[in-house]
């Protein structure tokens, strides 16, 4: 084993970053977006969820990014997701902000919009671009049902919910929003010729599959004027065989240059085609190739650096990262400017701190040792014991968490489906 790093060594990841507006993070490591799953049956923020995010806030990270914040609550990942569509939970979402910020870090709202990637029990015809039902792997629990294409009247209205739902985020107290555009959601929908096969001005054309994302960015901008950061998360390819590519990733940054962005987070990959967690199901077509002739730790930085090189705002790469060495060489080669971890904060809330001052040189990866099948119930069910204020448990097996996880997700899924009947009535 080899010695621990001193903080010279680990320079690169200490150093602070201004944003286009201004807004400084105070070091290079952001805790990635990760679904919580804990509010309500209001779909408000909860107690819970306030001590996640105030472990997270002492994490040593510079910028938090909350899980996903929906401004459609007929659009939900999960039953529990934070909907944020007026100002009945703003309460809520205020003390949850507080926490988040309690320890000096920029705290940002991830919002979303699911389209298709909803579940049947919480919407059984939900918008999409066009009538292309999602293919997923079999056996990992999804079930969702054809989408419906939305009209000219549904796309304008998605615009105003995710303007309405960022000017609440700036009133509940977040320092920043960022808009969820990949992992198969709606703007990667909109962005794929595989789920988008409109003939109209949204369809077509990538200028035109863009042309949601880009209207959207400029609603959001003028909800919250100048001084609030705006973020997008965009796939750096979907790695799947006609879907959207990183060479047409590399246009959409040349028009986002255009944009007011102050940062460009880049992923890959969708529930389809599960590369998030370094898995591939289906063809990854011409960027798995390319991708693969260069052996990295982290699976999107083999394209961040052409996309980098392009983006005229700061860079963010979320995915694989597990090395301080691996994360100073990608920030040093100029390939990002924000390293971001997601599942190591989970195993050990406190991965950031200990990466900046050299007590660690690898970050947790408890994944390594688990099923595919049970990474989402594992890394969920440590999110359970942090809500409670405990400590993760990293004894416990895949198979035990994936069944307590689909034990819990059912009985979320019952509640919410039993409020929504109860206040119908």
């Amino acid at each position: 084993m080899s010695a621990p790093r001193t903080p010279l060594m680990i320079s690169p990841l200490s150093r602070p970053l201004e944003l286009p507006n201004g807004v400084v993070l105070k070091n290079r490591i952001a805790k990635a977006a990760m679904s919580e799953g804990l509010s309500d049956f209001d779909n408000h923020s909860t107690p819970r969820l306030e001590t996640l995010y105030r472990r997270w806030a002492a994490s040593g990270a510079g910028l938090l990014l909350s899980g996903n914040i929906q401004v459609d609550r007929d659009h939900l990942e999960r039953p529990n997701n934070v909907v944020l569509e007026d100002e009945r939970g703003l309460a809520a979402l205020t003390a949850l902000t507080a926490a988040g910020r309690s320890e000096g870090a920029e705290f940002w709202a991830q919002l979303s919009h699911t389209g298709r990637q909803v579940d049947r029990a919480i919407n059984p015809e939900p918008l999409a671009p066009s009538r292309v039902e999602i293919d997923v792997i079999r056996g990992a629990g999804f079930d969702f049902a054809p989408p419906r294409e939305m009209t000219e009247v549904e796309i304008g209205h998605a615009i105003d919910q995710f303007a309405r739902s960022a000017r609440l985020a700036k009133q509940a107290g977040f320092t920043g929003v960022t808009l969820h555009a990949a992992h198969g959601y709606l703007f990667s929908q909109f962005l794929s010729p595989l789920s988008n096969r409109r003939t109209d001005r949204w369809g077509g054309e990538l200028k035109n599959r863009t042309r949601l994302l880009l209207e959207t960015i400029a609603a959001v901008r003028a909800a919250v004027g100048p001084d609030l950061p705006v973020g997008i998360k965009l796939n750096s390819s979907d790695f799947q065989r006609g879907g959207f590519s990183h060479d047409e990733a590399l246009e959409v940054v040349g028009w986002l240059n255009g944009s007011s962005l102050d940062l460009l987070e880049l992923s890959g990959g969708s529930l389809e085609q599960p590369k998030v967690v370094g898995v591939a199901v289906k063809d990854e077509g011409e960027d798995g190739a390319r991708a693969s002739t260069v052996a990295r730790e982290a699976y999107f930085v083999a394209l961040a650096g052409a996309l980098r090189a392009r983006a005229k705002m700061p860079v963010m790469v979320t995915g694989g990262f597990r090395t301080a060495g691996g994360m100073a060489e990608a920030l040093e080669a100029g390939e990002l400017d924000v390293v971001g971890l997601g599942r190591p904060l989970i195993a050990d809330p406190a991965t950031p701190a200990k990466l900046l001052s050299g007590e660690i040189e690898v970050a947790p990866r408890p994944e390594a040792q688990l099923e595919l099948l049970h990474i989402l119930g594992w890394f969920n069910m440590q999110i359970e014991r942090l809500a409670d204020g405990l400590e993760p448990d990293l004894a416990l097996s895949g198979a035990e968490a994936s069944a307590q996880f689909r034990r819990i997700e059912a009985g979320n899924m019952a509640g919410l489906a039993a409020h929504r009947a109860a206040r119908a009535a």
